[in-house]
């Protein structure tokens, strides 16, 4: 978007395309990201303000590469960091034990 007055993800009247008007079946980790954020702010750890200005400070590229839970996911991180909740160093040591459990932990039954 060329207006200098709107911010890049500001895209109100662009041109988008067809909007899919067929069902999305959600996957369990976006139900579960959907379940952090709704945690996270019921306990006072960000408000949807603090969301959003996550989301939109991540830039053009991130809503470019990233889907939409998966942005979730890095504000939903970057709240949670600023409150105080968890630091960065303590994060990257849990995901190193998580990925030492191996591919298929927690993998969905069905």
């Amino acid at each position: 978007m060329d207006d200098p007055t709107h911010r890049w993800h500001d895209m109100g009247g662009a041109a988008a395309g067809p909007i899919p008007m067929d069902g999305h079946d959600f996957a369990i980790w976006e139900k579960r990201v959907d379940a952090l954020v709704i945690l996270g702010q019921q306990r006072g750890h960000f408000t949807v303000d603090g969301l959003r200005r996550a989301l939109e400070d991540m830039g053009e590229a991130a809503f470019e590469s990233m889907t939409y839970y998966e942005r979730w996911v890095a504000a939903l991180n970057q709240n949670l960091v600023e409150a105080g909740v968890y630091s960065l160093e303590e994060i990257g040591t849990k995901m190193e034990e998580i990925k030492a459990r191996g591919d298929t932990y927690g993998a969905v039954q069905s």
